[in-house]
């Protein structure tokens, strides 16, 4: 890639990690989903294929199809060219059709990947799992398949976490989440709710009862406030405890004028579930005939709670627009239901007139971040605007509750989290494991995931005595592979959304599935990044063919002596002559030019139309399919060599 002195940027492509790294979707998922595969399979029409796909490395493959962060989209390459593949959507599209939400299991269970769990199994010890959230149950998923006899406790009625707590409604259904859970109690996981660690049993009472490993997935429970003056007033609420009551049906008592404090996707999940009427969440008769089917009852009953309901909902953050971590389609669709956005402004004080919230005074914020890139706000103190409320929502992050450790079971924790080793997740007590947002902070809900399948394997390994590594199984293949006319000039379509007054009115689920036809038409924008341009330089004969028929232009033959101020270029090229660094360094410039030059290739914007191998007359090029897997292998040494370790510590 030719930068703007005009030197070049060159990675010289190695054996393995280059390859699995231009497949970037997968690459940047946590649990190395592979969304190229499932893509092209739905653009296709191989829908059970895509689906067990996607379900092989994720055990909530349905969940995360409606509320996934999305990493891979993030990092998809079309996003170099116009716009990333809406891979989530269309997640969402198969396993709507073959995910545990269809009230069948078996594909489900068939699905995963068997693989990526250690190959020793057997018939295995009790395993404790405390915590019946998405870092417990793919703990238990995973430790259940082995041979381990797991129960999970569960301090709640129902498990899952925040997934049942902690997202609104409108954008998870309770259905679909209790159909994966069961999904995965369908593999023989024991589950015992409203047992609450520290209330109704210790980590002492555990082990007393013979489980040979406990793991700890509690999350982080409880919200933050600032310490601003009123803080603790009436009327103002922690987000978290704003979001289990709305969850569940028993809402907390608002006023008409709100203010959530927090700028990401949290705080616009309890700014819209305070647009959302409390009165939907109670058994009114209206909603009751709504039940039995009567449209049109509904209808009245909608518009007049609409009417009734009301409320002016504000968003204050410290970032700008740009900045905020909340996901745009978020801050889009919360603009088109009535919410209003304060950027750069930080909270100072909760205002209050006879014990009662009348507003929220802030400053502005001229800077977020410091010149390092760390969160180091600073503020004019000077610009004041106070905004008018009755009820304050603090949305600004979650904190632990550990108080059910006691000094005899050996766990230690700094800053709040527990402490634990990051590779395996093992804490200072050798039996006890944890990981989620309980050891690393909030992250995303896929990195519990992956987090909780390391620490499967280390309770399994430190049972057994082994060392389970990861390694890379991978191939080169022919490509046989055809791009729909026009791929490349298909536009991204989100799924379809209802429309804004029906949304803030209900608790409907606001984002609509894939039509089969929008499903397949979108998939097929995939640019097949597993699909590679392979030059064989040995049999190149500079013709320049493949340079003239590229239309994205991104090929190009370059002297060699542009590229000597290139360190990557340098070594590869004193191994190619057997020459050292410095002796190719004193050859002049038009010696090096006569002995070749190098074909360079910008990756980021290859749509894959395969032009330069068409038009290449020696074959010099020709489409590839890098094909890769992982597995486990398991080894008895205790320090082998770690070939792959899926997630950084």
């Amino acid at each position: 890639m030719a930068t703007s002195n005009g030197l070049y940027q060159i990675r010289v492509p190695d054996q393995t990690d280059y390859w699995v790294e231009m497949v970037k979707c997968r690459d940047a998922c946590p649990v190395h989903t592979d969304a190229c595969g499932y893509v092209n399979a739905i653009a296709e029409g191989r829908y059970e294929d895509a689906y067990r796909i996607a379900r092989a490395t994720n055990p909530f493959a349905s969940i995360c199809g409606r509320v996934c962060g999305a990493p891979c989209e993030m990092n998809c390459r079309r996003r170099d060219v116009d716009a990333p593949v809406s891979i989530r959507a269309l997640k969402r599209f198969v396993t709507d059709k073959y995910g545990p939400e269809t009230g069948d299991y078996k594909v489900y269970r068939e699905a995963g990947n068997q693989r990526m769990l250690p190959p020793n199994r057997g018939d295995y010890e009790k395993i404790a799992v405390v915590g019946g959230g998405v870092s417990g149950l793919t703990v238990a998923h995973d430790l259940q398949q082995i041979g381990y006899k797991v129960t999970v406790f569960e301090a709640h009625s129902e498990p899952g976490g925040m997934l049942m707590v902690g997202v609104p409604v409108f954008r998870l259904p309770r259905d679909l989440v209790k159909h994966e859970i069961n999904a995965i109690c369908s593999l023989g996981v024991n589950l015992k709710v409203n047992m609450q660690l520290g209330r109704d049993f210790t980590i002492a009472d555990l082990r007393r009862q013979g489980y040979k490993a406990i793991f700890l997935g509690i999350g982080l429970p409880k919200g933050r406030k600032l310490s601003i003056p009123n803080a603790e007033a009436e009327g103002v609420y922690d987000g978290m405890d704003f979001l289990r009551a709305f969850n569940q049906g028993k809402p907390l008592p608002l006023g008409k004028r709100i203010v959530v404090i927090g700028g990401g996707n949290v705080a616009y999940d309890v700014a819209r579930s305070a647009v959302r009427p409390a009165e939907l969440l109670k058994k009114t008769e209206a909603l009751a005939e709504m039940e039995r089917g009567e449209q049109v009852a509904y209808d009245v009953a909608r518009s007049a709670l609409r009417l009734s309901g009301d409320k002016e909902v504000h968003v204050v953050c410290l970032e700008s627009r740009e900045e905020m971590p909340a996901d745009e389609i978020e801050v889009h669709e919360g603009g088109e239901e009535g919410i209003r956005l304060h950027n750069r402004r930080g909270p100072r004080e909760v205002l209050v007139e006879d014990g009662k919230v009348v507003g929220l005074r802030t400053v502005s914020c001229t800077s977020v971040f410091n010149a390092e890139g760390r969160f180091s706000p600073t503020f004019d103190e000077a610009v004041i605007e106070d905004i008018p409320c009755d009820t304050v929502i603090f949305a600004i992050g979650q904190t632990s509750d550990l108080s059910f450790l006691q000094p005899g079971d050996g766990v230690e924790s700094e800053r709040g989290l527990i402490k634990v080793n990051r590779e395996t997740y093992q804490t200072t007590a050798p039996d006890i494991f944890a990981c989620g947002d309980i050891a690393h902070g909030p992250r995303l809900f896929i990195d519990a995931v992956a987090s909780a399948q390391i620490a499967a394997r280390s309770m399994h390994d430190f049972l057994r005595g082994t060392r389970t590594d990861v390694v890379l199984r991978k191939q080169w293949k022919p490509a046989t592979y055809t791009m729909a006319e026009g791929w490349e000039r298909y536009p991204r379509q989100n799924p379809p959304a209802l429309e804004a007054d029906h949304r803030a009115a209900s608790l409907d689920i606001v984002e609509v599935s894939y039509s089969e036809e929008q499903a397949r038409h979108q998939a097929s924008r995939c640019l097949r990044c597993n699909v590679n341009t392979v030059f064989d330089t040995s049999i190149c004969v500079a013709c320049n063919g493949c340079v003239d028929v590229c239309p994205e232009n991104l090929i190009r033959l370059v002297p060699m002596s542009r590229l000597l101020k290139d360190e990557a270029f340098l070594v590869s090229a004193a191994q190619e002559f057997g020459v050292t660094i410095d002796e190719l360094r004193s050859v002049p410039a038009a010696e090096l030019d006569a002995l070749g030059g190098v074909m360079m290739k910008d990756e980021t914007t290859c749509i894959r139309c395969a032009m330069c191998a068409t038009r290449c007359p020696t074959h010099a090029i020709t489409m590839k399919h890098f094909d890769f897997t992982r597995e486990c292998v398991t080894v008895p040494a205790p320090n082998s060599k770690v070939l792959y370790n899926p997630i950084p510590a």
